[in-house]
């Protein structure tokens, strides 16, 4: 499947900010299941923009632009060719042991009321396990296209049984880790098949990744009850959203600061 995507972003301030950087992962990598065509980000300003990669083998570029700066878009815009390899990633740059991705972060900790949940979904095996975590919390947890917040937590959104794709990804990640299967959130792009060839979103998209001993990484859609398929494109991974979000940063001045994203997604024959 040849996928193209252009993810624009666009910051507007009420007071010109004084100076800006941001850490942006908007670029992907090759793996087994995903061959980078075709990738650029491009600025509407005169700015700094050096690459480099995070601890988790991500793409990352740094962003410094001098001030005043009244508005800023960056736009990230490529093309890639992708496989259906039933969910199973190898490939992949892979910086840490499997181990790393047990641990808790404040994100993905867990509730009294959330562990019970994740126990009463063990199977007899790993893989059946994960399957039973993923059609739970998509039959259990209402997919909700309200923005949450950054720093809403898998306990919370579990708590409201409703959140974005990252809220439902750190649920899973919630899961998993209490049942010690290794796990890690990936943030990405999804091209749906029920939808248009050419389709406007509002975000890109986040699922996870769990290991299998004998199959290594596979990826799981818990918003979509799916595991990760040819559609998804996938661009970075970390424990949770906070180590693989599409752009992050601060700024000194610039207040009443406004977001606008748009996200679209082709699917090329």
């Amino acid at each position: 499947m040849r996928i193209h995507v252009r993810h624009v972003t666009t910051y507007t301030y009420d007071t010109p900010a004084h100076s800006i950087t941001q850490l942006l992962r908007l670029t992907p990598r090759n793996h087994q299941g995903q061959t980078v065509r075709k990738w650029r980000i491009d600025l509407d300003c005169d700015g700094q923009l050096k690459a480099s990669e995070d601890a988790f083998g991500n793409t990352v570029h740094t962003l410094s632009l001098a001030g005043p700066v009244g508005a800023l878009t960056v736009a990230a815009d490529g093309e890639l060719d992708t496989l259906d390899t039933n969910g199973i990633v190898r490939g992949a740059v892979e910086r840490f042991p499997v181990g790393l991705y047990l641990r808790e972060t404040d994100l993905t900790k867990p509730s009294a009321e959330l562990i019970e949940y994740a126990k009463a979904l063990e199977g007899p095996d790993i893989l059946t396990t994960l399957h039973n975590v993923l059609a739970r919390i998509y039959r259990d947890m209402r997919f909700d296209k309200t923005p949450t917040q950054a720093t809403t937590t898998a306990a919370e959104a579990f708590a409201l049984k409703s959140g974005v794709c990252q809220d439902l990804t750190h649920i899973f990640l919630a899961c998993a880790r209490t049942l010690k299967i290794p796990a890690r959130y990936v943030g990405g792009y999804l091209w749906r098949a029920d939808g248009d060839a050419r389709q406007q979103q509002e975000a890109g998209h986040a699922w996870a990744e769990a290991y299998v001993p004998d199959l290594g990484w596979v990826g799981f859609d818990p918003a979509n009850g799916i595991s990760a398929m040819a559609a998804h494109v996938r661009v970075a991974i970390g424990l949770d959203y906070l180590g693989a979000a599409p752009v992050r940063g601060s700024r000194t001045g610039g207040p009443g600061e406004r977001l606008d994203v748009a996200v679209s997604i082709a699917q090329n024959q």
